[in-house]
């Protein structure tokens, strides 16, 4: 789950044809399983509150999920070109399901923390197929359309998400995950009901004779550099979701609370899309425009670092959720402009590994923070890193050409 959505989105500029129908049924469907996706941010939660964990132990289960979603992602990949990326879909969001379910029944710590190790490697299984799928399925000038059009459709599940977020955790945290493992089984359903057969190995469509291509990511230096930023965004993106529960119980607010916060995000994303379309937002350069989204995430870090009630929260979610409105989407499409012919899954699930690394050290980072200097300094930390990001956004750009040239130009 996420606090925001990422690129732009909306109709199709003028003279520009509509998205592949695998594109659509794609985004519908994953839009079907973040309606109740909103599990993972309550997991630190539900340790703590439900098994009588201290902060640092529920840490190390956030950490041990997040160690196993690195190899999870690469099996994506793998999978994705063994298996065909329809089936690797389909069994990434089963394991999921179960995995949710079996923390949803939990007796005791030692099986919910097995059952948090199953999510992680059932978690990212279906990414890298499905970020492949579409950035096989579109032109390269149409790569920002389609991932725009994806993490709009789920940020407009979002809004609903975050109200049953709150509702059902202030019933029981467990039916969290009750709720996303239904999620997951119905999108799993409809990904194998509408979505084309594809074959291992090759391209989602079926007569298709182009080669497959796999170039090996870990020795192109501007996939290097992604991942090295990607990662120290993620280290700081994924506290949204796994500190701030914890961070409004500090403030004396319910937990659950953070799902009208997310709410808020995402209505304040989707209000804001019709500005990235007009100037002067729409003639942002990539340099310029991930500089401002970096810069808009710190400021609204900072906020939460001073903040006194929900007046306070709510305003600094606006502000944090304009500047992710600028910056995820463009990475995913550089990473696939930067990936050879036939290796767009293996680049996109390299590049993904920086969430599983930071979901190691995000947990443990987030919660020693908090236990030792408080949520101030946790925000506060969180800001600088995203300052850290703007300043260093040319030298990234320099190192990741696209055709030749820097991205952006």
């Amino acid at each position: 789950m996420t606090i925001g959505i990422h690129m732009r989105f909306g109709p199709s500029p003028a003279g520009s044809p509509p998205l592949p129908r695998t594109v659509r049924l794609l985004v519908a469907a994953r839009a079907m399983n973040r309606l109740a996706a909103f599990s993972l941010p309550f997991l630190t939660v539900l340790i703590s509150t439900d098994f009588h964990a201290s902060t640092a132990t529920a840490g190390l289960v956030g950490t041990a999920f997040g160690l196993a979603t690195i190899p999870s992602r690469l099996a994506g990949g793998r999978l994705a070109d063994r298996l065909g990326r329809r089936r690797t879909i389909v069994l990434g969001l089963t394991g999921c399901a179960l995995a949710q379910l079996g923390l949803a029944v939990a007796g005791s710590l030692a099986v919910a923390a097995g059952f948090a190790v199953l999510l992680g490697l059932a978690f990212e299984l279906y990414e890298p197929p499905s970020q492949a799928m579409i950035a096989d399925a579109v032109d390269p000038a149409d790569r920002v359309r389609a991932y725009s059009l994806l993490n709009a459709a789920l940020a407009a599940a979002g809004l609903a998400a975050g109200v049953l977020a709150a509702a059902l955790g202030r019933w029981d945290l467990r039916w969290l995950f009750v709720a996303d493992a239904a999620s997951c089984l119905a999108c799993a359903v409809v990904v194998h009901a509408v979505l084309p057969a594809d074959r291992p190995g090759g391209s989602s469509d079926p007569g298709s004779d182009e080669p497959s291509v796999v170039g090996s990511p870990w020795r192109d230096r501007g996939l290097l550099a992604m991942l090295a930023s990607g990662t120290l965004f993620a280290l700081v993106y994924l506290q949204l979701t796994l500190a701030l529960p914890l961070s409004l119980a500090r403030h004396g607010l319910p937990p659950a609370d953070a799902g009208l916060l997310y709410t808020a995000s995402a209505l304040t994303v989707l209000a804001g899309q019709p500005l990235l379309r007009r100037p002067p937002l729409a003639g942002l350069s990539a340099p310029v425009a991930l500089r401002a989204g970096y810069l808009l995430l710190a400021a609204g870090l900072a906020g939460y670092a001073i903040a006194n009630g929900p007046a306070g929260l709510l305003a600094s979610t606006v502000v944090l959720s304009l500047g992710d409105l600028l910056l995820l989407g463009r990475a995913y499409a550089m990473v696939a402009d930067l990936a050879p012919p036939g290796a767009a899954g293996r680049y996109l699930a390299a590049y993904g590994t920086s969430w599983g690394i930071a979901a190691v050290a995000a947990p443990l980072l987030g919660t020693q923070l908090l236990a030792r200097a408080g949520t101030g300094a946790l925000w506060f930390t969180m800001a600088a890193g995203c300052l850290l990001l703007a300043a260093g956004q040319p030298l990234l750009l320099r190192a990741t050409p696209r055709n030749g040239q820097p991205i952006g130009r």
